[in-house]
């Protein structure tokens, strides 16, 4: 079997997905099942309920690290579906037409902060000329 990894990123993290020949997908040596909140779960598991049965037959390791759980679910759920979508090509399209974020990473990041300013990136302090 060839080795095949995927990445997926959104803010600043990323995720790193690998087939393997042991059935059952971990993220970070946990099994997916027992990742909490279910919201997350439900989010990294859906490129794999698309898949259906040939998701089943194989297995899926994961390393994931920055940024907060949700980007780390939406890039967890991103690098599964782009490893999925290299072990069969019949699945680029599947997911393309389901939703495109599902192969593409997001490229948005946060504002930088501008200097002498307070607060937020694009705050400023108010004038009053009358």
């Amino acid at each position: 079997m060839k080795v095949i990894q995927a990445v997926g990123k959104r803010k600043s993290a990323v995720a790193r997905a690998t087939i393997t020949n042991v059935p059952g997908v971990r993220v970070n040596s946990f099994m997916l099942e027992t990742i909490q909140p279910e919201m997350y779960r439900q989010k990294m598991n859906e490129p794999i309920q698309i898949a259906g049965e040939i998701a089943a037959k194989i297995g899926l390791k994961v390393t994931v690290n920055g940024g907060g759980k949700n980007s780390q679910a939406d890039a967890v759920r991103t690098a599964i579906a782009n490893a999925l979508a290299q072990h069969d090509k019949r699945l680029h399209k599947i997911f393309l037409d389901y939703d495109r974020t599902l192969l593409v990473s997001d490229v948005r990041r946060k504002e930088t902060h501008k200097p002498n300013r307070h607060g937020k990136a694009r705050a400023k302090t108010q004038k009053s000329y009358r």
